[in-house]
């Protein structure tokens, strides 16, 4: 007998891979604990850059792939002294500006670019160092969740151009990525692994954990303390339209990978089979890496 009711959920799932990125990411903000994840581990690194700095000095903050997250919120309270948030998608920059406007925060500004051109370059750093930032260095880098878009080859030198041009001398980097492996397959890194693996032979290379063993190695983080931990968030909504959107996002459909017709449903039949008709929230299992220069302590992660 065919499952009607099956069959139509199954088709919403289809038609949900013609979702907006900006839409995607929004659901997963939202019926995810991934934002609050990254609040209260920046929370502990503002925290770690309010003892080490005088508590007078207004401190600055650039967010690098920030879209519109909540986010801002924390960062516009904490960051007086600049709040410069760097982000690809017109859209949400033009979202960001409004805000800003609106809520009379002009220590805010929203930027529009393609980061991998800017800070990986450092002729490009330089001139957003003097331009930009008007030669005034930043307490606070953080890349959350922005790393998926530039290779991981090319972390080591970005990283290299950002720390060592723009940081300032009490200050701290905070790198949020999903972990590259997990043999759970229960999480995002698994399903990725799986099916790209299975259709275009591919898994995912990026990794934290493996930068932090490159940078450690280069003289120009010899005396900075770099720390690494993991989280594990849970997302669920109960709308499997929704809930294939953030799939599809984890899929790098169709920026990255096209999948074809066959390949489609069978990633939404098993997504809704193991998942959402299970009532089981998909895991992220996800690395914090956090570079702290010039602290005379240990600093929270």
């Amino acid at each position: 007998m065919i499952d009607r009711h099956r069959n139509s959920i199954i088709e919403a799932g289809l038609r949900s891979a013609d979702a907006m990125m900006m839409d995607e990411d929004k659901i997963w903000s939202i019926y995810s604990d991934d934002k609050v994840d990254i609040g209260e581990r920046l929370a502990k690194i503002i925290r770690t850059l309010s003892v080490a700095n005088p508590l007078n000095k207004p401190l600055r903050a650039l967010s690098i792939g920030s879209s519109t997250e909540p986010q801002f919120r924390i960062l516009e309270t904490a960051f007086r002294g600049g709040l410069y948030l760097f982000d690809i998608d017109t859209e949400a920059m033009a979202i960001v500006s409004d805000r800003a406007i609106r809520q009379h925060t002009a220590h805010v500004r929203a930027i529009t670019g393609n980061y991998m051109e800017v800070f990986s370059d450092p002729v490009e750093v330089e001139r957003f160092f003097n331009d930009t930032l008007k030669r005034r260095k930043l307490d606070l880098i953080a890349l959350h969740h922005s790393l998926y878009y530039c290779e991981a080859a090319a972390w080591t030198k970005l990283f290299e151009y950002i720390c060592g041009s723009l940081l300032a001398r009490k200050s701290a980097l905070h790198a949020v990525l999903m972990a590259a492996s997990s043999s759970n397959r229960m999480t995002t890194t698994w399903l990725y692994n799986h099916f790209a693996g299975k259709y275009f032979g591919v898994h995912n290379d990026q990794s934290l954990t493996t930068l932090k063993k490159h940078i450690e190695k280069l003289p120009s983080f010899r005396n900075n303390q770099i720390l690494i931990d993991t989280s594990r968030v849970r997302f669920f909504v109960d709308d499997f339209g929704k809930f294939m959107k953030v799939v599809w996002m984890i899929m790098l459909y169709p920026g990255v990978h096209r999948y074809d017709a066959r390949q489609k449903e069978e990633i939404v039949e098993f997504v809704y089979d193991t998942f959402w008709s299970a009532r089981q929230p998909l895991i992220q299992m996800q690395h914090h890496l956090v570079v702290y220069r010039g602290i005379g302590f240990r600093g929270l992660i």
